[in-house]
């Protein structure tokens, strides 16, 4: 009789060598494994040894199940990529995001990949059906949504195979397609930004001059509440709010932090709490008609929406007053100052995404080389190259 390995055993049956194994299954109903046992037939006694069987079962088992039998499962049509998911990946994934980072992430999920592929079968995936899915996704979406999506499928991949569900990764050449749209990284003048000042009330001139000046996330700004004024040039970040929802953290850890107020701008709220109906210390800065947090989308539509089609400007958010503080402070402070100021956990989140290039800056450091280049340039240059330069010039 045969002995039992970890990689199956063989039997000889007559003339016969036989090979068995045992093959752990997921039942997706139930969630609980089964096994199978399998019964593979090797070849004749007297063109094997039983060294030669053995070798020849490991084979076979890796044929037939995709991977060596220490794995869990594989050629088992029943696990979807749905079903392993909401019920292996999800799960895994949601202790690190945060609650509300959580639902946006499965949201997209559900939207750009389950509708897609909920109920392809696991083991059927190759690298064909995910680049021309993810080449699709560019044709309708955002880069950085496109992005998500490639991260996402290499993501949910990868711990599949980490829980010995495949042993190949039909993510691995996965290529961010060419044809991304490219980001709106739109910034406005300076004469826009008077112009969006002069044309709001008083509320809404001060929210917005607090907004500009210390390049506020809204989720910062409309969780500002009266404890964090000290009357005078500081102003402390201590929470922040989503969909209402106030939260004790920040964006990033430098997020919650204290501010510096110039002057002007600290006098300015400190006449705006006088005005205030309910200047207590849990009252916020600026309030909705019930005394609560205000909405950014509504805010967003409300105000913002209005505003710039009244002056003619093509757009108008937060995350677009944000890029355009960022982009004119270049001439006022170093990339190190600019980070600070919007709180980046990065220098190069700054840079490259926030901070553009400003044509008339662009124009006078060209014009500024020039300069510093002349300055040696026509001393040093013998003078009887000069009339051989000019006849060449005019050639």
């Amino acid at each position: 009789m045969g002995k039992s390995h970890q990689a199956g055993w063989v039997s000889l049956h007559g003339k016969q060598w036989y090979g068995y194994f045992r093959q752990r299954v997921l039942d997706p109903e139930t969630n609980e494994e089964r096994v199978k046992k399998i019964c593979i037939k090797l070849a004749l006694k007297s063109k094997m040894t039983k060294l030669e069987a053995r070798e020849a079962l490991r084979a076979e088992i890796t044929e037939e199940t995709g991977q060596n039998l220490g794995g869990r499962v594989l050629k088992d049509s029943s696990v979807t990529f749905e079903w392993f998911v909401r019920n292996r990946y999800f799960p895994l994934r949601q202790g690190d995001w945060r609650p509300e980072t959580a639902k946006e992430k499965m949201a997209q999920i559900e939207l750009d990949l389950l509708a897609k592929f909920g109920d392809h079968p696991l083991d059927t995936f190759d690298r064909f059906m995910l680049q021309t899915h993810v080449n699709a996704l560019a044709e309708r979406y955002s880069q950085d949504r496109v992005r998500q999506a490639r991260s996402y499928l290499k993501s949910i991949f990868d711990e599949a195979i980490d829980q010995e569900f495949l042993v190949k990764d039909p993510t691995r050449k996965l290529k961010i397609p060419k044809n991304l749209r490219p980001k709106d990284k739109r910034i406005l003048s300076w004469e826009e930004l008077w112009s969006i000042l002069a044309k709001t009330a008083r509320r809404d001139r001060l929210l917005l001059m607090l907004d500009m000046t210390e390049a506020l996330r809204p989720s910062e700004l409309f969780a500002l509440r009266w404890r964090s004024f000290d009357d005078q040039n500081t102003l402390s970040i201590t929470e922040t709010v989503y969909r209402r929802q106030i939260r004790p953290f920040g964006k990033t850890p430098g997020s919650l932090t204290k501010i510096h107020l110039p002057d002007g701008l600290a006098s300015e709220l400190w006449r705006w709490k006088m005005e205030c109906k309910n200047s207590l210390p849990e009252a916020f800065i600026f309030p909705n008609a019930d005394g609560g947090c205000m909405d950014t989308s509504n805010y967003r539509f409300r105000v913002l929406k209005p505003l710039a089609e009244k002056l003619g400007i093509e757009k108008l958010n937060f995350q677009i007053l944000r890029r355009t503080m960022a982009t004119q402070a270049q001439g006022m402070g170093s990339i190190k100052d600019i980070q600070a100021h919007l709180r980046h956990a990065k220098a190069d989140t700054t840079a490259n995404e926030y901070m553009q290039a400003l044509p008339e800056s662009v124009r006078e450091m060209v014009g500024s080389i020039y300069q510093m280049l002349a300055k040696g340039g026509e001393a040093k240059m013998p003078f009887k190259e000069m009339p051989q330069i000019a006849t060449n010039l005019i050639q």
